[in-house]
């Protein structure tokens, strides 16, 4: 079987055909979405989500159908006069047309995909109550760390920050602390098929939808946190997913471990890359560089072969995106890779 390094959907645990026969054997592809065994699940969930990824305790878990759903949820049941989006990246900047649409009075920054945020020369006015910042930007290996999150979380306390963790939330270590809303997809890396979203709500984000006071739609934050108090969903969700995503969690180490093995392979590939004399990294400030997709870049004929190859031996790179198809390739360093197909995938590199 091919081995997928790409960067989503990618490469599922090993143990999934397993937990999709327990499913099926305990009767959860049947579980009715207000019954206690669903209810159950729903609060297991959550309290592995304290547990392993050490979400805060007073955090609210919702499951949506995407990541991409939850631009439409933050827009219409959170902002109140306008968000401001920070962004270097196609996906950054999806969300920023998105909420736009949705909200004319939208602003955004973009910036170059080798700088990190100015905190300091930031200047977000009064009429933009969210700030959004795309923690890691799956397009072009890019990620905001943790002390830029922080920074900008001190100079603006009175806002919310939303943060879009799709490539990043169960890979890496994430300080809750300086956001309030946070989003992720179970296809990156919690290494499970498409189709669950994950929304995380602080408890200044949940006020501040009930001082918004919209209701009665489908995607209606309101709506959707009255039915979460008892555990339970506003319509019938992906139950098999979440029951996945349970199984997934209950596997996985504690955060703070799987964050130092995915950085210990991160600096692996840098210096795999750094010793060849075709390739380079795509992002070359490290300071900008995301620690779960790598964006590698080399002449256009050299990207079509060396993927041709790596065909060949049963391993499939992920393609460059957008305006960088043509000349980068992209590489997910997911929990979900095994130790020894990661080193299958280094030893291909240094070799060819």
């Amino acid at each position: 079987m091919k081995i997928t390094f790409a960067p989503g959907p990618s490469k599922v645990y090993d143990g999934l055909p397993q937990y999709m026969q327990d499913a099926y054997q305990q009767g959860i592809l049947s579980a009715n979405h207000r019954s206690p065994v669903f209810m159950d699940l729903y609060q297991e969930v959550e309290q592995l989500m304290r547990e392993k990824l050490h979400v805060p305790a007073d955090f609210k878990l919702l499951f949506t159908s995407s990541a991409t759903e939850n631009w439409e949820i933050i827009s219409q049941s959170i902002v109140q006069e306008a968000s401001f989006h920070v962004y270097s990246g196609s996906f950054g900047k999806k969300w920023f047309d998105y909420a736009k649409h949705i909200v004319p009075a939208t602003q955004g920054l973009k910036l170059d995909a080798n700088e990190v945020i100015d905190v300091a020369s930031l200047n977000i006015g009064n009429t933009c109550d969210v700030i959004c910042l795309t923690q890691n930007e799956t397009s072009n290996a890019t990620q905001v760390r943790n002390e830029y999150l922080a920074a900008v979380a001190a100079k603006y306390p009175e806002k919310l920050i939303a943060v879009d963790t799709t490539s990043s939330m169960g890979g890496i270590a994430l300080d809750w602390q300086y956001g309030d809303i946070w989003y992720a997809s179970v296809q990156k890396c919690f290494g499970l098929p498409a189709g669950l979203g994950i929304l995380l709500l602080s408890p200044r984000a949940i006020a501040k939808v009930k001082e918004k006071g919209e209701s009665g739609r489908y995607n209606s934050l309101s709506f959707m946190l009255e039915n979460a108090v008892n555990y339970q969903t506003h319509y019938t969700p992906n139950v098999f997913g979440i029951y996945l995503l349970k199984r997934v969690l209950q596997g996985m180490p504690e955060i703070q471990l799987v964050d130092k093995k995915i950085k210990e392979r991160m600096r692996a590939l840098e210096d795999c890359i750094a010793n060849t004399t075709q390739m380079r990294m795509l992002i070359t400030n490290e300071q900008a560089r995301s620690s779960t997709v790598m964006g590698v870049t080399a002449k256009e004929d050299f990207i079509a072969s060396i993927k041709k190859a790596a065909e060949k031996v049963g391993m499939q790179l992920g393609g460059g995106y957008g305006p960088l198809k043509a000349t980068s390739f992209r590489i997910a360093n997911f929990p979900a890779i095994t130790d020894e197909e990661f080193n299958r995938l280094l030893d291909f590199l240094k070799n060819y």
